[in-house]
């Protein structure tokens, strides 16, 4: 009488299958000896043939890996987000790992949590995308030797690796175009407070007023907490100074969407009545009227940088910590108030 199986395939079951031994199939799954590519071939069909996974926590135990990666990001955060999560999906599988996803939901307390859970996976490094005032979360991290990447928000430890744009002096090119167009009292919205990405957009606003011989003033500054609803609230707070800005540097597209909206609102043409640029550009940039002009992080490289960075600490734990800025780029539209025949896009 045959032998009674679970109803989850073995490396017996394909073994069988293949017509090789176990062993043989334990050497193609583990990537541990050269298979003879037709024999290789056989094991590969009765894998996707039985839908045969493995055990990654088994093999961990021998291997010191599971090939996977853990990704502790804030889903809520920022709609760039979700393209940085597929970059570096992508980037991952191209060298063979998986990432596991986990929403931190800005918090640090979340973070925490959401950390050791996927630590407690056996995951073979982490990304995150800190959240305000996370700390202690990334210095127990560097403590105990996990391998870690910082992504987008990152710090001024020099023990960790961190990849990221450029905001200070991208944001001072935002601030002083504005300036070139003749405005001389010019605002901003800003970032979700604690946050490097926040500090550091508002430092290169200051950056460009100073540039553009413009004089900085605190009520200028609105903040807008990073969100939708925020920006909306900032703007209204702007609108209501007994002299308003003439035109705006917002900190996120978040903030963006809640400018808009209010704008609209209101009645106020943007790049009229109010010309406005962003830092951060998404798909709908160019689609709204009329389009904005925007300073387009590169996230694909960002998202391929980070998981490049995690690959080399874990095979490479003693190597220098490396910080990685990379510059955005200016996308000139039209809601700053230049006409379309300027537009670069």
């Amino acid at each position: 009488m045959p032998q009674s199986r679970s109803s989850r395939p073995t490396q017996r079951d394909i073994a069988e299958l293949a017509g090789v031994s176990i062993t043989t199939v334990s050497h193609v799954v583990n990537g541990t000896r050269a298979v003879a590519e037709d024999t290789k071939a056989a094991v590969l069909r009765a894998i996707e043939a039985t839908g045969y996974t493995g055990d990654a926590i088994a093999r961990s135990l021998v291997t010191g890996g599971t090939r996977s990666i853990g990704m502790a990001i804030s889903l809520v955060a920022n709609p760039y987000f979700a393209v940085l999560m597929q970059a570096i999906e992508r980037e991952a599988s191209a060298h063979g790992y998986t990432v596991l996803l986990a929403d931190t939901h800005d918090t640090a307390d979340t973070e925490r949590d959401t950390v050791r859970a996927l630590r407690s996976r056996r995951v073979d490094g982490l990304l995150i995308t800190p959240a305000p005032g996370d700390g202690p979360v990334i210095g127990e991290l560097v403590s105990l030797d996990v391998p870690t990447v910082l992504i987008d928000r990152l710090s001024t430890r020099t023990d960790v690796d961190q990849v990221g744009s450029e905001n200070i002096q991208a944001t001072s090119a935002l601030t002083a175009h504005l300036a070139t167009l003749g405005h001389r009292r010019i605002g901003m919205i800003s970032g979700a407070p604690g946050l490097s990405t926040s500090e550091e957009r508002v430092l290169g606003y200051r950056l460009g007023l100073g540039r553009s011989g413009l004089t900085w003033s605190s009520e200028l500054v609105a903040c807008g907490n990073s969100s939708r609803e925020g920006g909306a609230l900032a703007l209204s707070t702007l609108l209501a100074l007994p002299e308003p800005p003439s035109a705006l540097v917002v900190g996120n597209d978040s903030m963006m969407v809640g400018v808009l909206h209010e704008a609209r609102r209101r009645g106020l043409r943007i790049g009229r009545d109010l010309p406005v640029v962003v830092y951060d550009d998404v798909e709908w940039a160019d689609l709204v009227d009329p389009p904005l002009t925007t300073m387009a992080q590169p996230i694909e490289e960002i998202g391929r940088q980070a998981v490049r960075l995690l690959l080399a600490r874990i095979n490479d734990p003693a190597r220098k910590a490396e910080t990685v800025r990379l510059a955005p780029t200016l996308r000139h539209r039209e809601s700053c108030g230049c006409p379309p025949v300027h537009s670069l896009q």
